[in-house]
């Protein structure tokens, strides 16, 4: 980590996260499909129908009903109930409340279309036993909105739940870390390349870097 990064001391926890829904500080939140989204599309889905897409740290991200009404399974993970269910209310979409067996405490909301299930819990709980495997993530600031001492221990989550061929496609954010300490948390190009690469190993992906977003080719 460089010396910028070190100026990021602040930690948040669940609880956090939680409030800030509660007290409607979600400026994160944004009201349309994401631009980069929806520009490199064609990149993660690679011709490919119906595939099963992962948003880490989903909210109520009005991309996972554009996705899903093109056919596409959609899978999101956040810790706070209620933007999972605003997700599900204000896109008039009915859904179903599941208890997660292996998850204690956790829930599973399922639209009763079946084409999109969204879990309350931490995205460090999930594992392929309970999600399967993904075709596509689409990460719009998880990386950057976790703590920086936990990046390769959700780095290590998400990449477990790549399933061959995957698209990864994630966006951080640029700024001078010495003026905000986050979230969103600076990540360095440099630091975030080695952090990729411990898992991927530079042989078995291709990065494009478009400033702020970085997109992998394939795996």
């Amino acid at each position: 980590m460089d010396g910028s990064e070190n100026q990021q001391t602040n930690v948040l926890l669940e609880s956090d996260w939680i409030n800030k829904w509660e007290t409607r500080n979600i400026g994160f939140h944004e009201a349309d499909v994401h631009t980069l989204l929806a520009e490199f599309l064609d990149e993660i889905l690679a011709n490919r129908k119906q595939i099963k897409i992962f948003f880490p740290l989903c909210g109520k991200a009005v991309d996972m009903k554009w996705l899903a009404e093109m056919g596409h399974l959609i899978f999101g993970v956040d810790v706070c109930e209620l933007g999972i269910k605003e997700f599900f209310e204000e896109n008039n979409i009915p859904y179903v409340e599941e208890a997660i067996p292996q998850i204690p405490g956790g829930k599973v909301f399922k639209s009763k279309s079946g084409n999109i299930s969204l879990y309350c819990c931490s995205i460090y709980d999930l594992n392929e036993s309970i999600v399967g495997k993904f075709d596509g993530i689409w990460d719009r600031g998880g990386m950057v909105a976790i703590n920086p001492t936990d990046r390769e221990r959700y780095v290590r989550v998400v990449t477990s739940l790549m399933d061959k061929d995957c698209r990864y496609l994630l966006v951080t954010v640029e700024y001078d870390p010495k003026l905000h300490g986050g979230p969103p948390f600076y990540i360095s190009d440099a630091n975030l390349e080695k952090l990729l690469a411990s898992f991927f190993g530079w042989s078995a992906a291709r990065w494009l870097r478009l400033a702020p977003l970085w997109f992998s080719l394939h795996f």
